[in-house]
């Protein structure tokens, strides 16, 4: 037994939770919906707003058929209570009253009222203080207020009076609600009791037939919104699928042209801007290829001179020594070290040549990065000792293997860390290497000048340089970190940088371990534990953006 308890609590327990679930989820799907749809919050604020107004219209409208009905049912009352206390001024006057003729006064009263028994009547005889009077069809004496015979018997002769309130009956019959009048003439006491039943029954028919007229009229607005809203929302769709159709790449996207309204003006200007855009796109298409076209032909056609001259150039740097003139030893080296410049220019030029025409491959193989860091950085040694920096690696004891193009990976390292020392002041070189299951990465850290607001748009463009008139020990060509954020794309990874003035700069290569394969995220962060508040002053630069 108790086991079928629990199984019957955890079948309940599930339930709920499938229920509680279900409806999260069609809460968040409509919210969803109405975040994202124009029409969706139009219709939607249109039904909440409408439906107030109704609202609001309907209580009045009750309000002002109810104070019309009771004020016709009061007036109509009164009139009928004056004609009651002539009556009772005929049948009665001032003399004492009898019981048979205040019954006989008091049925003349009631037969007026007709067959449906439109009120009840109740007199009594003030001069009879332990005498409640005589009523109509078993009705209590209850039934009038006692503060209505209280401002009766303090109010002056021929004064009216009337209230609302509860009718009881003996004899078990339900009690109802109803107005009460009453006046006085003479030493008699003369009340009206009005059974409000029919009243109260158009007061409800009155508001059920506003509420379903203003349920369908809030409908019929929500409709009508709805349909205005589509009319403009249609159009305003398809401009902004024309316009991400067009943002891909589908330079030939334009809209259909309907009418002479504001969405035709709307689609017509769209139609102009994209075929402006197609042909400015194109034109740049085309000089960007002569660019590219004219770069490619002067490198490949500079090779051969320069290889004639870089054979003369050897053969005077082999016997500078030899020259009389000590001037053109000198002449010698300085020939020898601008050669070694042009070629380093000059082979750049070509690798960017091969990236713009889509001709630059991958050839990856398995390799620790921990490995190719310790090689370029017994490179780069020398020039650190020069510099004034040191090198310091954070490396992990486990391999860091990746797929990776051994030559392309040292190329975007020693451009990293001799950027590093050439602006490092001849503080430390901080080079940390980490993987998580899916990448790899390695950050680049340097204490020197670091880098200023706005230069985050160009720190990775063709020849810029962050202060031109700064002097480099190695005569850098302005390519380096251009070409190696083109290699790490090519490898489906990021090159992304971070840096702050007189706060040094920090650059992270981050990389998938397998070739082809999509980065999501990087095991090192890009901004260097320590730095503060400090905020990157360059976006991600991720591969095909």
């Amino acid at each position: 037994m108790k086991a079928d308890l629990r199984r019957a609590k955890r079948f309940v327990r599930r339930g709920l939770g499938a229920a509680r679930r279900s409806v999260a989820g069609a809460v968040g799907a409509a919210y969803l919906r109405w975040r994202r749809s124009i029409q969706v919050r139009v219709v939607t604020s249109t039904l909440f707003i409408s439906a107030i107004v109704v609202a609001i219209l309907g209580a009045f409208l009750m309000q002002q058929v109810s104070s019309a009905l009771m004020d016709g049912k009061v007036k109509a009352a009164r009139l009928q209570l004056d004609d009651g206390l002539a009556q009772v001024q005929r049948d009665l006057g001032n003399s004492a009253g009898d019981g048979s003729r205040l019954n006989s006064t008091i049925d003349r009263l009631k037969s007026r009222s007709g067959p449906s028994g439109l009120y009840e009547v109740y007199i009594r005889d003030t001069n009879e203080q332990y005498f409640d009077g005589y009523t109509t069809n078993e009705l209590r004496p209850e039934s009038v207020p006692k503060r209505l015979r209280e401002e009766l018997k303090t109010a002056p002769a021929g004064s009216r009076a009337y209230t609302y309130g509860r009718l009881s009956y003996l004899g078990g019959a339900p009690d109802e609600r109803g107005l009460i009048v009453g006046g006085r003439t003479g030493q008699f006491e003369l009340y009206y009791l009005f059974p409000l039943t029919q009243e109260q029954q158009t007061l409800t028919n009155v508001s059920r037939s506003l509420a379903g007229v203003g349920i369908v009229l809030v409908l019929l607005l929500a409709a009508i919104a709805s349909l205005v809203t589509r009319q403009v929302v249609i159009p305003v769709r398809l401009a902004a699928q024309g316009a991400q159709r067009l943002a891909a790449g589908r330079l030939e996207e334009r809209m259909r042209v309907r009418g002479e309204d504001d969405l035709a003006r709307l689609a017509r200007s769209f139609n102009d801007m994209a075929a402006n855009l197609q042909e400015k796109i194109g034109e740049l298409e085309d000089l960007s290829q002569v660019q590219r076209q004219f770069v490619s032909d002067v490198s490949h056609e500079l090779r051969t001179p320069l290889t004639t001259i870089r054979i003369a150039a050897d053969m005077l740097y082999e016997y500078r020594e030899t020259f009389d003139d000590p001037a053109v030893g000198r002449s010698a080296e300085l020939l020898q070290s601008q050669l070694e410049r042009f070629e380093s220019l000059l082979a750049d030029l070509l690798e960017i040549s091969r990236h713009d025409a889509g001709a630059a491959t991958l050839d990856a193989e398995s390799l620790d990065m921990r490995d190719l860091v310790l090689r370029v950085v017994g490179d780069i040694q020398g020039l650190a000792e020069r510099k004034g920096s040191k090198v310091v690696l954070q490396l992990p004891g486990e391999p860091c293997m990746a797929e990776v193009d051994r030559r392309r990976v040292e190329r975007i390292l020693r451009n990293l860390l001799v950027n590093a020392v050439e602006h490092g002041e001849g503080e430390d070189i901080v080079i940390s290497v980490a993987a998580d299951r899916d990448a790899v990465a390695v950050a680049v850290r340097d204490h020197g000048v670091g880098l200023k607001p706005g230069e985050g748009q160009m720190v990775f463009d063709r020849f810029w340089r962050a202060d031109p008139a700064r002097a480099r020990t190695t005569g850098g060509t302005g390519l380096g970190l251009s070409i190696s954020r083109e290699d790490a794309q090519l490898h489906g990874g990021w090159l992304q940088a971070w840096g702050e003035p007189a706060a040094g700069s920090q650059f992270r290569l981050s990389l998938p371990r397998v070739a082809g394969a999509e980065l999501r995220g990087s095991p090192l962060p890009l901004v260097p534990p320590g730095a503060g508040d400090a905020r990157p002053l360059f976006a991600e630069l991720e591969a095909g953006e």
